[in-house]
């Protein structure tokens, strides 16, 4: 009886560490993906804030260029 019961309860952490285990397998990959999508989205950010650091270059240009032409 005492062998039967060491081999349920042997068997049960076994089951439980084998359960922790695929969960914290499927989190990883998980949080992977999630951290490939916001690095995706920082990327984005990144050049439209360089796009409008452009346009506002431009816009610079333009101004001088029309206070050239005046002169």
């Amino acid at each position: 009886m005492k062998r039967f019961l060491g081999v349920l309860i042997a068997s049960m952490f076994l089951a439980s560490a084998a359960f922790a285990a695929d969960a914290m397998k499927d989190e990883k990959a998980k949080s992977e993906k999630s951290e490939k999508a916001e690095k995706g989205e920082k990327a984005k950010s990144e050049k439209t804030k360089g796009e409008k650091a452009k346009s506002e270059k431009t816009k610079g240009e333009k101004a001088k260029d029309t206070k050239e032409e005046k002169k």
